[in-house]
């Protein structure tokens, strides 16, 4: 397990570079978006329309915020559930660029293999440390979807914010591993 610092958007290299466990410092912009702003994405794809953003080698936080305190760019920033978004995922990861998803959770096989076959990563943020996670966050703008209130699409620049690998483009799951190696050592 390695730790790595690595900027927006991503490229080849950095996903090959990555393995589970790695320790990644993200800094750049990332997107937010949660389960409707997801099926919005994807109904633009399955249209043939452009999206609101470019996602080619972007990341996306699966996380609704808290509102801002005064003086801050936003409120407590924690991630959600992730298979949530399982059914969108690999329609984003093929068709989009999008290269990072950061979430909690596990991802089902379909997500996984997308990740595989287009070179991608998903990355968890740890639940419950929403507070320390947004003082990563220096500025937030809603981009798409102001009508879904804090899970409209926002675009965040983030200054070295925590996340770990999961999921990673050699076919690599921490959950499984994790387990497999405790398993055998204990």
């Amino acid at each position: 397990m390695a730790e790595k610092y690595l900027t927006t958007p991503l490229s080849d290299a950095d996903l090959e570079s990555l393995r589970i466990g790695d320790l990644v410092y993200l800094s750049g912009v990332i997107y937010t978006g949660r389960d409707a702003a997801h099926k919005r994405l994807v109904d633009l794809l399955k249209a043939g329309e452009p999206l609101p953003m470019d996602l080619q080698g972007q990341v996306i936080y699966y996380v609704g915020p808290a509102p801002a305190k005064p003086g801050k760019p936003i409120g407590s920033a924690g991630p959600t559930t992730s298979y949530r978004m399982d059914a969108y995922a690999p329609t984003l990861i093929a068709q989009s660029g999008l290269r990072g998803m950061i979430g909690k959770g596990k991802r089902n096989d379909e997500v996984k293999q997308a990740i595989k076959d287009y070179k991608a990563v998903y990355f968890g943020s740890t639940g419950g440390a929403a507070a320390l996670t947004a003082r990563c966050i220096k500025t937030a703008e809603v981009i798409a979807y102001p009508d879904l209130g804090p899970e409209a699409v926002r675009r965040l620049t983030v200054e070295n914010m925590p996340v770990t690998v999961i999921n990673d483009v050699h076919g690599g799951d921490l959950y499984i591993e994790g387990v497999n190696q405790y398993n055998t050592e204990a």
